[in-house]
């Protein structure tokens, strides 16, 4: 077998495990049952999978799960716009906005306690399409955390590509947004690679220090 060959299998293996470790995660009625599902198929791959992006060195870091990052929402409408990042491996990529997830209040605490006047104000992010073969939605985040806790330019919350979507929430056409499944691209780990970062509309000027962290060695 020749190495391209190999490598072209490994990612293979890589997508079709992800996929199936999220509707793992979607199958437990627990979010944070989830979340420890999650974590425990997350750091495997990355620790022993042939395509992981893992050099040496590095170990995945997750904050516990805090169900004040959990949201069900509705993918609301907003004004067409694109933007095109360049990727390492598949040259620039197009992406156009098809919608957008507005949270009710975002801000140190994601909850609505303390009086109205001290509550955070509210944030969103926008949904991408990925308009090139066989699309997906995408929808990254770089919140105030970033470039110190987590990755400077973002990291991911929804990449139906790769599989990476917790599902429906209860009401008809919402969606669950979780924070604390925000993981890392690969390009935090091998510089090697590039990934599409978060655009302004994905950007909240707010802390959310759930998730996947910097990794250690990193």
């Amino acid at each position: 077998m020749s190495r391209s060959q190999r490598d072209a299998l490994a990612v293979v293996d890589w997508r079709r495990q992800v996929h199936a470790l999220y509707g793992a995660v979607r199958a437990e009625r627990d979010p944070a049952a989830g979340h420890a599902v999650w974590i425990a198929g997350r750091t495997e791959l990355f620790g022993s999978h042939p395509a992981s992006p893992r050099m040496a060195g590095q170990q995945l870091r997750h904050a516990d799960y805090d169900p004040a990052f959990r949201f069900e929402l509705p993918m609301a409408d907003a004004a067409a716009d694109r933007f095109e990042a360049s990727t390492g491996t598949d040259g620039t990529v197009g992406f156009e906005r098809v919608g957008r997830f507005e949270f009710p209040v975002a801000g140190q605490q994601l909850d609505a306690s303390g009086p109205a006047g001290a509550r955070p104000r509210g944030a969103g992010l926008d949904v991408w399409w990925l308009a090139s073969y066989g699309g997906g939605l995408f929808v990254p985040v770089r919140d105030a955390t970033a470039g110190t806790l987590t990755y400077g330019a973002g990291r991911y919350l929804l990449d139906t590509v790769k599989g990476a979507s917790l599902g429906s929430g209860v009401a008809a056409g919402s969606w669950v947004i979780d924070l604390n499944f925000a993981y890392n691209p690969s390009c935090v780990y091998d510089p090697r690679w590039a990934c599409p970062l978060a655009p302004s509309g994905n950007r909240i000027d707010v802390d959310a220090p759930v998730g996947e962290l910097l990794p250690t060695g990193h």
